[in-house]
């Protein structure tokens, strides 16, 4: 056991001191070098002319989805999602304010990862995308017509959700992978007694075709490893999902050790659709979960949260030729599918090697039964009766890999920072190219697909010291763009990117961009306070409530001066936007309101609430610029002593009416 310790411990320092290496400074001559002359005109995008791409790049730690054209690599969009976004008014406003509760109540932050577009017929279709949340489990669902974030679920009995989210071929399932195993259901019990006693959840979510809206259609409880990513089956392996797991041997503690000890880990092979037909004769069972839904209704500009409180739980014994583990290199990380569907890539970080099994393999070896064993009563197949072969000495620290449609893999490798490309019928390395650095994922559009695209790689690297002017002693991160249309890889671009970015996904632009939403007509408003026009504008007092049902219209509030307001009242700003024109926002801030400014599209209704404390004049104004005149859109709010007998007073056109 020392040696073993020992052995790995040597192993740890000398990744670590080949991770610094690689991130050193380039000398001037290969600093110079790095991008080839007449990579500036490849990724030109004249004024006025689009980008050919877009790339959802995964925000990390600010929870958010940042919007990327290629080539350019210019940013066109932060969506908010699992974060409150003080931009946009998300999380903030009213209306949005749901789309942030969980379990554990309002949660104003997440962690995302893994963004996914949804597809058809095992090709990306541009509806919708969806993006995971590891801190608190939770799957996003964001419309690629409103790029907004229209549908949050969270999911039970899973902690660090990690390997989601994932689309099957045609968005039947979304899965997710819980990273930590805990007891399922929770429990107070000793940590050091999770052996056997912990376990993973792994969740698949069905979606609406018609709609998009996910529900928790059975999760797994699996043995307590820890899943880390995922990949469907296509093609020939369609109705089947694989994830990769890591820490078979259960360590609790000191896991870049403990979790080391086993010769080798597992890749999950999950038959889906056989589970469907075990379900549809009665196996499973309805268990008490307390989860959030929420829902973002676009008629009515408001979202909605419900709790529920069961979910269909599915044992491994009740699904005996549903399940199989397939034994891949220790400590694996990503866990990918080719487009055929034949061949599934396990990346152990500590191996020298990449291990390809091939799924006809897999079948063969299952109708054999050929197994080494079982794991909780789950057969482990024989790793020849599975394995394809074995690329050898590729790079260090395997992490990702996407393809082409030429039966090449291309993969991340963190510790001698670089992409590889490779061939995967003949495991011959055809390319290699070095980032800058420690890159961990990396995206090809469609990549996740039965049609990736041909053209870009965007590698999404994690520390970028002399790449860009200093900030501090945190830098941005960094995406690096290559042209993979020939036999070379081409860097051709640096550009920076939003939080930590784990994943992305891309597709071609002229798949969204003609679909996408310019304006909500007034006439389909279904807001409970939006108005029409500003003969509807009013000011209403319930009790201590006071209710402004305003407008907003290039260049003035109706009403813009209001009268009335006492100290201890909570005043709501209901707010419409009343243009009918393509991006023509219109913003509003109140002095003291201790929310966020509203930024309304046009059309849409959003709502602000402010309790006045002080007596006095209160201004609010137009935080977007609007028109020549938008400095002059304002307007005022008098508030007296509690008590007074001021009465709610407004202006309309210059009129001012009473109550």
């Amino acid at each position: 056991m020392k040696i073993i310790i020992k052995t790995i411990s040597i192993l740890i320092i000398l990744v670590g001191t080949l991770s610094m290496m690689s991130c050193g400074a380039p000398t001037a001559s290969s600093n110079k070098g790095a991008i080839s002359g007449n990579a500036a005109e490849k990724v030109y995008v004249a004024p006025g002319e689009h980008d050919s791409h877009y790339a959802f790049i995964s925000g990390g730690f600010s929870g958010q989805l940042s919007v990327y054209g290629l080539p350019s690599g210019r940013l066109f969009r932060v969506i908010p999602v699992f974060s409150q976004d003080p931009e946009k008014g998300y999380g903030y406003s009213e209306e949005t304010k749901p789309m942030l509760m969980t379990s554990h109540g309002f949660v104003p932050w997440g962690d995302s990862h893994h963004p996914d577009i949804s597809q058809t017929n095992g090709s990306i279709d541009g509806r919708w995308i969806f993006i995971n949340e590891n801190n608190t489990p939770r799957v996003a669902r964001i419309s690629l017509k409103t790029f907004e974030t229209e549908e949050i679920i969270e999911i039970p009995n899973s902690a660090g959700n990690h390997s989601s989210s994932f689309v099957t071929e045609n968005s039947e399932y979304i899965v997710c992978g819980t990273r930590f195993a805990i007891p399922f259901p929770q429990r107070d019990m000793p940590i050091k007694d999770m052996k056997g006693e912990f376990k993973g959840a792994l969740t698949f979510l069905n979606v609406d075709q018609n709609t998009g809206n996910m529900d928790i259609a059975f999760q797994l409880r699996m043995p307590g490893f820890n899943y880390d990513l995922a990949h469907p089956g296509r093609g020939k392996s369609h109705g089947w999902f694989f994830f990769s797991t890591y820490n078979t041997e259960e360590a609790n503690t000191l896991l870049e050790v403990n979790a080391s000890q086993n010769d080798k880990d597992f890749i999950a092979a999950i038959n889906w659709q056989k589970i469907e037909e075990y379900i549809d004769r009665g196996a499973g069972k309805k268990m008490p979960a307390r989860y959030a839904h929420n829902i973002w209704d676009d008629n009515k500009h408001t979202a909605t949260s419900t709790m529920k409180r069961e979910v269909l739980v599915i044992d491994p014994s009740e699904v005996p030729d549903a399940i199989y583990f397939l034994p891949i290199a220790k400590s694996p990380h990503g866990c990918d599918v080719d487009p055929t569907g034949e061949y599934i890539i396990g990346s152990g970080k500590l191996s020298a090697s990449m291990t390809v099994h091939s799924f006809t393999k897999m079948l063969k070896a299952i109708e054999d039964k050929a197994f080494d064993g079982d794991a909780y009563g789950m057969p482990i197949l024989k790793f020849d009766a599975v394995n394809y072969g074995l690329l050898n000495q590729p790079g260090l620290g395997p992490l990702h890999t996407e393809f082409d449609t030429r039966g090449n893999g291309y993969t991340t490798f963190f510790i001698s920072s670089e992409v590889v490309k490779w061939n995967i019928e003949n495991l011959e390395v055809l390319d290699r190219q070095p980032v800058y650095y420690s890159v961990g994922h990396l995206m090809i559009p469609g990549g996740n697909s039965r049609t990736p695209d041909d053209k870009y790689l965007v590698a999404m690297n994690k520390i970028t010291k002399d790449r860009y002017l200093p900030t501090g002693p945190e830098v941005c991160q960094s995406a690096q763009l290559f042209d993979i249309s020939g036999d070379k890889m081409n860097l051709l671009l640096d550009f920076p990117t939003i939080g930590e970015p784990h994943y992305a996904a891309g597709c071609a632009a002229e798949l969204i961009k003609d679909k996408t939403t310019k304006i909500y007509r007034l006439e389909e408003n279904e807001h409970k306070y939006g108005v029409k026009s500003e003969s509807e504008s009013k000011v209403v007092r319930k009790g201590r409530e006071v209710h402004i049902y305003m407008t907003m219209i290039r260049s003035h509030f109706s009403p813009d001066n209001i009268e009335g307001v006492r100290v201890g009242d909570k005043v709501f700003f209901h707010v419409t936007n009343l243009e009918q024109d393509y991006d023509v926002p219109h913003g509003i801030s109140m002095i003291g309101a201790n929310t966020s400014e509203l930024l309304v599209m046009p059309g849409r209704t959003a709502t602000f609430t402010w309790e006045p404390k002080e007596v006095g004049i209160w201004p609010f104004y137009c935080t977007d610029f609007c028109s020549a005149l938008h400095q002059e859109m304002q307007g005022y709010v008098r508030v007296s002593p509690r008590g007074s007998n001021v009465p709610i007073s407004y202006t309309l056109d210059g009129d001012i009416p009473g109550e």
